[in-house]
């Protein structure tokens, strides 16, 4: 009797099959659908924008629109001060997402980069760091950033890093948790033996091994510093008129009348960042789901 030879199974890498992982997330890969035509529609805004989104809108008989309904001319109507609705919308959107993209990478990196410290060092760095991240988390996120930003003067730059520099609590806390995790795995000690360098060890096998929570967590960052920027710049202390976002298109929505009467001001801004929040988290979500190492292909 012969046996035939055992044929060795290919498996796939980690990136195929977390991708695999991900494409079956059918709510993820729609968010990310959706967010990559909310960020394509505001790339192209210039050329997407019916109108200047500064300049006032003239009606037909040659007045200042003011609040206008929507119509042909101006498909989403037009603001209390005369603009084109749907072109403030356009631009809006990169204001925000732009704000809420470098807002979380800002905190992501400030987070991380305080975890990996703590968590490689221990001991007395560790007590320290953990200390002052507990004595920021003491306060609300939100009241302590709407604390400091009364206090400097508002502008796109302020606002990323007020909401960076004070959103870095979560990606610490992650980050310290699986550096202290992996500073036992026998790939650490060994590199440690053999003289790598604490810099070497950080960055050559710690962070790189850590990426995968991390990543899910600048996600879910993202949508946070969006709705963060939307509340400042809502409650004024965010960016400002003229600049359009999507927070300070919402601040029209602050009066009864046009709540009631005048649904086109606060409807389209409302939904952007409704959707815009919901993909990010759809796509969180899958992406915290294809990089489980114990999730099955």
């Amino acid at each position: 009797m012969t046996t035939a030879a055992a044929v060795p199974s290919v498996t796939a890498g980690p990136g195929p099959r977390a991708w695999r992982r991900f494409r079956r997330h059918r709510l993820a890969v729609t968010g990310a659908a959706v967010l990559a035509l909310m960020a394509l529609a505001a790339v192209l805004a210039p050329w997407l924008a019916p109108h200047d989104p500064y300049d006032l809108a003239v009606g037909p008989s040659g007045e200042i629109a003011f609040a206008a309904p929507p119509s042909r001319a101006f498909p989403l109507g037009t603001d209390s001060v005369g603009r084109d609705v749907l072109s403030r919308l356009l631009y809006g959107g990169r204001v925000s997402l732009t704000i809420g993209l470098v807002a979380a990478l800002v905190a992501i990196s400030v987070g991380s980069l305080l975890g990996v410290v703590a968590g490689h060092y221990g001991r007395g760095v560790d007590r320290v760091v953990s200390r002052f991240a507990d004595a920021v988390s003491t306060f609300p996120a939100l009241f302590l950033i709407l604390t400091v930003s009364s206090f400097v003067a508002p502008s796109i730059v302020n606002v990323i890093v007020i909401i960076g520099f004070l959103s870095w609590m979560p990606s610490f806390r992650l980050m310290r948790a699986e550096v202290l995790k992996l500073r036992e795995t026998d790939f650490v000690e060994a590199a440690t033996a053999v003289g790598a360098g604490d810099v070497r060890v950080m960055s050559r096998h710690l962070v790189p091994n850590a990426l995968g929570p991390i990543v899910v967590q600048a996600t879910l960052g993202v949508a946070e510093a969006v709705l963060t920027e939307s509340a400042l710049s809502f409650l004024g202390l965010g960016v400002q008129p003229p600049i359009a976002s999507w927070g300070n298109m919402l601040a029209d929505a602050r009066s009864i009348t046009v709540l009631q009467s005048q649904p086109w001001l606060w409807l389209p801004p409302g939904v952007a960042i409704f959707l815009a929040v919901l993909s990010i988290n759809f796509l969180g979500d899958g992406l915290r789901d294809a990089l489980n190492p114990r999730a099955g292909r």
